[in-house]
């Protein structure tokens, strides 16, 4: 038997191209490996996550379920690592270029279950151009999408509704609605930032920081607070008094103002 991984991964933008969920994902791997008589030893996944940490462009692969797959490939005698697609595992050539190297280091080789035939392996030309050619395509159909998405996220910014992206300290954003909501607690943490700053302006970030957490506050993943966050809430002041930014615009936002 050919002993195989499989592995999946999503992002906002993937599903929105692709449809296919991270569980869609593994019963196309489950069904692929049945049907071809390949030893499937344990499916990785990874799942994107939307605002500031995410990264489309994919500079680097600092993905968790990814790195574990990379490191047991040894341990369990890996032949080959099926995907859907190479776009699961590679948007930007830099990962795709240590990725393949890091593979090959472990004689391991890809199955894409969209492009019988496909090896990191071959050498002959119109293989390599006809790959060239379908990950262009992907990169094309991304860029294509983000472009869409983008324009109607700045229609929503222009009426002051919430375009997406990471919401704001003190309020929280609910499947489906426009309108961002006041959460109670944090509301009162970033009340009390701006009170520190307005009646003790020679406080550090850290004073701030230290008063918050002193006084039973905490950030929005129940973490204590550091400098960069008390930051980060100051410089959304202009948001907590009903103003929404987003890409160059500023318009009379539809959340209720905190300040």
């Amino acid at each position: 038997m050919v002993n195989v991984y499989g592995y999946c991964r999503v992002s906002t933008l993937n599903q929105a191209k692709e449809g296919f969920s991270l569980s869609e994902q593994h019963e196309e791997i489950v069904r692929y490996c049945n049907d071809n008589n390949l030893n499937l030893i344990d499916v990785f996944s990874d799942e994107g996550i939307s605002g500031a940490k995410a990264n489309e462009d994919e500079m680097s692969i600092e993905r968790e379920g990814l790195l574990d797959m990379l490191s047991n490939v040894r341990v369990d005698k890996i032949q080959y690592v099926v995907v859907l697609s190479t776009s699961r595992l590679w948007r930007s050539d830099m990962v795709k270029v240590l990725l393949q190297r890091e593979l090959k280091k472990q004689h391991v080789d890809i199955k894409a279950i969209d492009r019988p035939g496909y090896s990191i392996y071959s050498s002959n030309p119109n293989d390599i151009l006809v790959n060239g050619m379908f990950e262009l395509l992907d990169v094309y159909e991304r860029l294509e999408i983000a472009l869409k998405m983008k324009r109607g996220r700045i229609q929503k910014a222009k009426s002051g509704g919430f375009s997406g992206g990471g919401c704001p300290y003190g309020y929280i954003a609910k499947r489906g609605s426009k309108v961002l909501e006041i959460e109670p607690h944090r509301a009162e943490a970033v009340r009390r930032v701006f009170e520190l700053t307005s009646m003790c302006p020679w406080l550090t970030l850290q004073d701030i920081a230290d008063t918050l957490n002193e006084e039973g506050f905490t950030t929005a993943r129940a973490a204590a607070f550091h400098p960069s966050q008390v930051k980060r809430i100051i410089d959304n002041r202009n948001f907590y008094e009903g103003q929404y930014h987003y890409s160059g615009i500023t318009s009379e936002g539809l959340h209720e103002p905190i300040l």
